[in-house]
């Protein structure tokens, strides 16, 4: 199996507040690539002052995650994601991943 198959991406935004022509092109692209997965969001602050807005791309995204200039990233963990554009059940099957047998 290629461990590049598994592989998320993220995508720093910056300022949320200054974020929405970047997070428009996102949906544009999104939409053309018609998937059943999601796009998904969280505000970070990584200790400064202002946060940024940070876009994670699932596996399945990669092709989109590239074409939007993502970086390779690890998987996130779900505590505080949401899902910018997309099927919910994404955010779901994140948080399920993340949980301990049993």
């Amino acid at each position: 199996m290629d461990p590049h198959e598994h592989r998320w991406f993220v995508a720093n935004l910056g300022d949320a507040m200054l974020a929405g022509t970047a997070i428009d092109a996102v949906r544009a692209c999104f939409a053309e690539h018609g998937s059943v997965s999601a796009v998904l969001m969280r505000h970070e602050s990584d200790g400064r002052l202002h946060c940024e807005l940070k876009l994670y791309f699932p596996p399945e995204l990669a092709a989109l995650a590239c074409r939007l200039d993502a970086r390779p990233c690890a998987p996130p963990s779900a505590d505080g994601l949401g899902v910018l554009i997309g099927a919910d059940e994404a955010l779901a099957r994140l948080r399920e991943a993340g949980r301990p047998p049993g």
